[in-house]
């Protein structure tokens, strides 16, 4: 059995609809592997893993940001798929995306650790627990693609990693990273269009409202 997809690509500024027959007993990053191999060794795609880690293959299946490699095409039950780039993104070439001002945002967040106290720092499992599933954010970007605010703040994925640092007990650096948002959270319209996306489900949305209300008791001096 065979699905088309409507591929969505760019070249130099202009755009186009491309169709492909594929297999459908595949994923989609595999069926854009098998098109690339077999088709048209033009069509631009990024991957890597292949395991739903690296988070390089997000693009959007039918409208919706997903990681190709972990879609398979039987369950997305459509004879015909549209994939495009990520929205919110500048295009570089089909479904490639360019990330250099996600991670600029990502940087305003100041996503590592701040120390001020020097010695051995020690930590319990139960403190671990605090923030260790923020820790599994694979900045795919699907959260600031679905976002329909996200080209006027800093989008989801800055803030869940801000958070994640804000709730680790070695860290000593969360006046000054509320201090570094205090300008760019309140712009979320809480759609929650970014928590139904993630891949992780870290549930971004609640993230944000979690964050902005650290920032207004910081702001109020609380």
């Amino acid at each position: 059995m065979e699905v088309i997809f409507r591929i969505k690509r760019f070249d130099g500024g202009s755009s186009y609809w491309d169709e492909f027959k594929v297999p459908i007993n595949m994923t989609v990053l595999e069926a854009l592997f098998y098109i690339k191999e077999n088709i048209d060794s033009t069509l631009a795609f990024r991957a890597f893993c292949r395991m739903g880690i690296c988070g390089s293959c997000a693009i959007r299946i039918n409208k919706k940001p997903m990681l190709a490699c972990e879609t398979q095409i039987s369950k997305l039950e459509k004879e015909t798929i549209e994939l495009e780039p990520l929205k919110n993104f500048n295009v570089i070439k089909d479904l490639v995306t360019d990330f250099e001002g996600f991670f600029k945002k990502q940087k305003l967040a100041k996503p590592y650790l701040i120390r001020k106290s020097k010695g051995e720092i020690q930590q319990t499992p139960k403190q671990l627990e605090e923030y260790y599933k923020y820790t599994l954010c694979i900045k795919c970007g699907a959260c600031v693609s679905a976002c329909p605010v996200a080209k006027r703040c800093l989008g989801p994925a800055p803030v869940v990693a801000a958070h994640r640092f804000n709730r680790d007990s070695r860290d000593e650096g969360k006046e000054e990273r509320l201090k570094a948002l205090s300008d760019h959270i309140w712009h979320c319209h809480f759609v929650s269009d970014c928590s139904e996306v993630c891949p992780k489900n870290l549930h971004p949305a609640e993230v944000v409202q979690k964050v902005r209300l650290e920032v207004l008791k910081f702001n109020l001096g609380w």
